[in-house]
């Protein structure tokens, strides 16, 4: 809950901030000279790169909340067990031995949003961040793939008719959260 907080106070201070410079490249521009019209243009595309960015960003995290909750539904949401250093910080080596399952696991499955959604928590436990991402990525780009029907869990068998939907362009292999 307070990573949501953090999350919408963040957002709103990034709108006040998109509005107000916003406000200063149309103030520019009405200005009329060409070098100040120049200038606000070149102002007001801060804050359109901005909002887009911003618009991304909320889209994926709503995303991944909902493959979290629908992973959770099924029982398959990662426990966290891991050891922690005494400031809190989950412990290098413990993460490392969940990475290499996890790992394995996706290996075996490539094509299953639920292994990439546990390797990108692996990758997140491992302080991986821009790894954790694409496999967050990968898993919701599974997700949308892959058809109502065939969300069953990997041990129960695919309805039939289930194997008929294209299948997801090849996986890179995931790599160690180390670059090894």
């Amino acid at each position: 809950m307070r990573a949501k907080i953090t999350y919408i106070v963040t957002a709103a201070v990034l709108v006040f901030y998109f509005v107000l410079v916003g406000s200063r490249g149309l103030m520019l521009i009405r200005h009329g000279t060409l070098v100040t019209v120049t200038f606000g243009v070149a102002v007001l595309i801060l804050p359109v790169i901005g909002v887009w960015f911003l618009w991304k960003n909320t889209q994926f995290v709503r995303r991944a909340n909902a493959l979290a909750a629908e992973l959770d539904a099924e029982g398959g949401l990662p426990v966290d067990d891991l050891a922690r250093t005494p400031s809190g910080r989950i412990d290098r080596d413990a993460a490392d031995a969940v990475f290499t399952k996890r790992r394995e696991e996706t290996e075996d499955a490539p094509d299953d949003w639920r292994t990439w959604f546990r390797l990108a928590v692996a990758y997140q436990d491992a302080r991986d961040t821009p790894r954790a991402r694409k496999a967050m990525q990968r898993a919701i780009a599974l997700h949308r793939s892959t058809p109502a029907t065939a969300s069953a869990p990997p041990d129960e068998p695919a309805p039939s008719g289930a194997s008929d939907a294209p299948a997801p362009p090849s996986p890179a292999a995931p790599s160690s959260p180390s670059g090894a």
